[in-house]
């Protein structure tokens, strides 16, 4: 058993296609009307079919009154972290406390040195990220004396004034798969966010995983629990009679400890259904679970 105990969100996972131009927004706003909490969009900066991230989310932002946004994940290579940081806390003000940060080591490294940004080795990206992920926390603690500064090799920042802090308790959802960098989200992160089409084990490839985040955890004088566990999910786990797909994610809380799922989908139609059918019926199981009548 590892239910982290976290209340449950889902939301969808969409692509800030280009054309048509307000595909994403028409989406998001839809995800809104259908009762998800969140929606996240993918932030690839070297893409030109897709809008630029971050712009998109504000335009968002400024078109819907309740739901979550987040990059899944925000690409730091090409995003500095201290303007990152006030970028996040900047569009969290000013949309009520809406934004969370998914973020990532980075990849496409072709792709990210032909827009100017650093290649690294995927060792580099990895230190990279954390040293990047200690300088956006740093910007955010205005309650701090004295300005920030990093003398790591990736980021230097040299007494940056702090501020502004976001709206609320951002958190920052980190992208991993392999071992190194399942640590730095134990150790760092407020959340692990993988794609379940990218597991080669599927979901059972998730429990070796919550491992590495949890023995890093508690080295780090953490709970395991202040890790939330996010999935995104492929069209095929919600396939089937909706009840039968809310039993199957239903098990991913109870055995794994996702709380937060979001659908790989552009699909509208597949989004409301979602929404209608499977969340509540998700929510009803795992509920159900935790009071003790559940199955397992």
């Amino acid at each position: 058993m590892s239910d982290y105990g976290h209340d449950l969100l889902f939301g969808t996972f969409v692509s800030p296609a280009i054309q048509p131009v307000r595909h994403a927004v028409d989406h998001a706003k839809a995800a809104e009307r259908a009762g998800l909490d969140l929606v996240t969009f993918q932030d690839h900066p070297y893409q030109p079919r897709f809008h630029d991230t971050w712009t998109l989310m504000s335009y968002i932002a400024a078109q819907t009154e309740r739901i979550r946004l987040s990059g899944n994940v925000t690409n730091l290579p090409l995003r500095q972290p201290a303007v990152l940081a006030r970028s996040v806390a900047s569009l969290d003000q000013l949309s009520g406390g809406r934004i969370e940060l998914g973020i990532g080591a980075g990849g496409f490294w072709d792709a990210i040195a032909a827009m100017g940004g650093r290649r690294l080795t995927p060792g580099q990206s990895i230190e990279a990220l954390e040293e990047g992920i200690g300088i956006i926390r740093q910007i955010w603690a205005v309650d701090e004396r004295g300005g920030v500064r990093s003398d790591g090799p990736y980021y230097p920042v040299k007494g940056a004034k702090r501020g502004p802090a976001p709206a609320h308790d951002v958190g920052i959802w980190v992208g991993a798969y392999k071992p190194k960098m399942l640590a730095l989200t134990g150790r760092v992160g407020d959340g692990w966010l993988p794609s379940l089409p990218y597991l080669p084990g599927g979901p059972a490839d998730l429990a070796e995983m919550n491992r590495h985040i949890d023995e890093a955890a508690l080295a780090a004088g953490r709970e395991p629990r202040a890790v939330r566990r996010l999935l995104n999910i492929g069209g095929d786990s919600v396939e089937g009679p909706p009840q039968e797909a809310a039993e199957r994610l239903a098990g991913l809380t109870v055995d794994y400890g996702i709380s937060a799922f979001l659908l790989m989908s552009d699909d509208l139609a597949r989004t409301e259904l979602f929404a209608a059918e499977i969340a509540p019926a998700v929510r009803e199981l795992v509920q159900k679970w935790r009071l003790g009548g559940g199955p397992r």
